[in-house]
């Protein structure tokens, strides 16, 4: 019988704003099996949030993001999925041996990044891909945007044993 590492994965998403057709285009490069999702907001709508639980089996952790704007709603929409769970404004998660800290806002993020304690720090907001290794080992993550505005709609794939990332392009 062979043993190993089973492959986790962590797929970092942010910024749909509704665009629901290319959220529909991502969900269909994701496997959901050994998988978690971390969603870093700005859904903007309720059926939003709906269709990214619909489409992703796996456990879906949410930050709220600043055209988040209905929450009772959107919490609504969340309860009536048990793999869905709202982290609020900010997070500090588990996921396998991966610490994380997520804020929708780079301003936070930034200042979360300089506290030892996590391997992963993730923000949205901007739009903006990037990834960097900061000088205290912590990795510095925004996945970009599901919804295109700037031309590129991106999210990222974290294994989460290794750290390695992969920009996916939808």
């Amino acid at each position: 019988m062979k043993t190993g590492i089973i492959k986790l994965k962590l797929y970092v998403f942010s910024d749909i704003h509704d665009n629901i057709w290319a959220l529909d285009r991502a969900l269909k490069l994701v496997n959901p099996e050994n998988s978690f999702l971390l969603f870093l907001g700005d859904f903007c709508s309720p059926f939003t949030l709906s269709q990214l639980a619909k489409g992703f089996s796996g456990p879906i952790h949410i930050i709220w993001g600043n055209n988040d704007g209905d929450k009772w709603l959107l919490t609504q929409q969340a309860s009536t999925f048990s793999h869905v769970h709202i982290q609020g404004e900010m997070a500090e998660l588990s996921l396998g041996p991966l610490r994380i800290r997520a804020s929708h806002y780079p301003e936070i993020a930034r200042k979360f990044a300089e506290v030892d304690g996590v391997d992963l720090v993730c923000y949205g907001h901007d739009h903006l891909l990037h990834d960097s290794v900061l000088e205290n080992g912590i990795i510095l993550l925004n996945p970009g945007e599901i919804m295109g505005r700037f031309g590129r709609s991106t999210f990222v794939e974290v294994d989460v044993n290794t750290l390695d990332r992969t920009v996916i392009e939808i």
